[in-house]
């Protein structure tokens, strides 16, 4: 018998429109507004989830 660490990866993804400068300020200011929370993903971002297996080891059986 073995005892695994499994790893579970949810992907979310939404696109917001934002007014600004230059690229990067954009990027900028959709950043702290995830930070401060004015944009919360929710199941409705869901995109897909996946599973990997990223140690295993054996059990010693008991005697």
């Amino acid at each position: 018998m073995k005892k695994y660490l499994v790893e579970i990866t949810e992907t979310s993804q939404r696109q917001v429109t934002v007014t600004a400068e230059t690229r990067d300020e954009a990027e900028q200011k959709v950043k702290q507004k995830y930070r401060d929370e004015e944009i919360v993903l929710d199941e409705r971002d869901y995109i897909d989830t996946d599973f990997h297996v990223i140690k295993e080891r054996s059990i010693d059986k008991e005697r």
